[in-house]
């Protein structure tokens, strides 16, 4: 019998394969949004589907959360994938050749990140995201141009020794819980390693998490372990930088946060918490000074993801029942409106020829709808009500101040000089004169909608059925 959850993995792996033998982009393409928006249906069934826990699936409050943002976006990001990498095709950007394996590496790149989310091992899990590192790594290299081959390649080192390290954290874990657990899987089984933490040696949880935190904290893209961020999302074509930015750094702090959850469990450890709160705050107020010096308009929202991911990491390390709640519902937001903001870079591209900040002008005379569209996402990215981004850094900025108010104040000063930034540079591309030629826009409006729509939705109204589940995954955090 073949349950849900293994639907969110097979459906893309199949997929993959069918991909594959497809030479035409236009079918290719259709495909790719039906297997998208098969896995989505998966996704979304498991949310109000039965839990599971096994040798080597798990499906919980929390891993659900970051299995239904994956597969949302992943959905959407194939429909404005679809119609923008055929206007990549007409420019004669990128050979019609390359795409029959854009497509199957797109839904094997899901399939990978979905394994290890649902993983309950800690080797399967590693496993998944080097998988998934290694496609990325070829995508963001797509364009075979020098700076995206450059950018690759920069890719593949930095993550390479960042998933090493975090391959020796994983190893340390399972010789932990050896003691406790016995040799072979029931070691390497999170809800196995999660009971059986107190009774793990303290000294190798210590020894673990600091490779753990250094290893995944490179793949979250946490300062100063970022330099791979920039450039893949720079140079990689921008529905991958929509992933990239929205959903694989997720994946590597789920991975970080469940790491977390064992290390937390033996009183004797080393307290996470102060420690991520360091880094995190690090990279909030880090990233937010290097807004002002991008000259890129990818690159500049590829340091505000550093920036959001600093917070969201800041956030976990406070800890507890409410800070948990406004990292997970801060993670939500940031992952549907900063890819929301890449498909409408995508436009503005698309429209201006160019991602050069300095070249792109006067956008509200030129494209009025894709300016709207564009400004709404990047104010909403700032944090202004009423988007659910405002509701989230509120919530942060609140716990932190009710618990250690003058802690409250680096990260609201961070998010002050962020905003300073994303605004100084939304006026030079909204307004002024139209620089350059102006070209038509092919790209889908419909993922920008629907994201714009979600988060708008979210600051006003959260259910409270979407309120409880947030909830219950919070406290299995701690």
């Amino acid at each position: 019998m073949i349950h849900t959850y293994q639907f969110v993995v097979l459906v893309p792996y199949v997929a993959a394969l069918i991909l594959v033998a497809i030479p035409s982009y236009r079918v290719g393409a259709i495909v790719n949004v039906v297997a998208s928006g098969l896995t989505f249906a998966a996704g979304l069934w498991l949310v109000g589907g039965e839990r599971t826990v096994g040798h080597y699936a798990i499906v919980d409050e929390f891993n659900i959360v970051f299995i239904a943002i994956n597969t949302l976006v992943g959905f959407t990001t194939s429909i404005f994938s679809a119609s923008y990498i055929g206007h990549e095709i007409e420019t004669g950007r990128l050979p019609p050749s390359f795409l029959r394996f854009y497509h199957a590496m797109f839904q094997a790149m899901m399939g990978s990140m979905n394994v290890s989310l649902i993983a309950n091992n800690i080797g399967v899990m590693w496993v998944g995201l080097e998988i998934a590192t290694l496609i990325t790594v070829v995508m963001v290299g797509l364009y075979r141009t020098p700076q995206s081959i450059e950018a690759a390649w920069k890719y593949f080192i930095l993550a390479s020794v960042g998933i090493s390290l975090a391959f020796f954290g994983t190893i340390l874990i399972y010789l932990a819980g050896q003691p406790a657990l016995g040799e072979g899987v029931p070691a390497m089984t999170w809800s196995l390693l999660e009971g059986a933490a107190s009774k793990m040696d303290p000294a190798i949880l210590d020894l673990a998490f600091i490779f753990l935190l250094i290893g995944y904290g490179t793949k979250v893209g946490l300062a100063p372990l970022h330099a791979w961020l920039p450039d893949a999302h720079a140079e990689g074509p921008t529905p991958i930088s929509a992933v990239l930015s929205g959903l694989l750094l997720n994946v590597a702090l789920y991975a970080l946060l469940r790491f977390k959850m064992v290390i937390a469990g033996h009183p004797a450890a080393l307290n996470p918490g102060p420690v991520m709160i360091t880094m995190g705050l690090v990279s909030l107020v880090f990233a937010a000074f290097m807004l002002y010096q991008r000259r890129d308009i990818k690159r500049l929202f590829a340091y505000s993801s550093i920036e959001h991911m600093g917070l969201i990491v800041f956030a976990f390390g406070m800890g507890g029942p409410l800070a948990n709640f406004a990292g997970l519902l801060h993670m939500a937001m940031h992952s549907l409106t900063k890819s929301g903001i890449f498909f409408a870079v995508g436009h503005i591209a698309q429209a201006k020829g160019t991602q050069r900040i300095a070249e792109i002008t006067g956008l509200s005379e030129s494209h009025p709808r894709l300016a709207i569209a564009f400004a709404l996402a990047v104010l909403a990215i700032c944090g202004m009500p009423p988007f659910g981004v405002f509701a989230s850094e509120f919530l942060i900025l609140t716990t932190t101040f009710a618990r250690e108010p003058w802690l409250a104040l680096v990260p609201a000063f961070g998010l002050l000089v962020a905003f300073g930034a994303l605004l100084m540079r939304l006026q030079g591309v909204i307004f002024g004169e139209p620089a350059g030629q102006s070209h038509p826009v092919k790209a889908s409006f419909v993922p920008i909608v629907m994201h714009l729509l979600l988060v708008l939705t979210a600051g006003i109204y959260l259910p409270a059925v979407l309120v409880a589940w947030f909830r219950r995954a919070a406290e299995l955090l701690g």
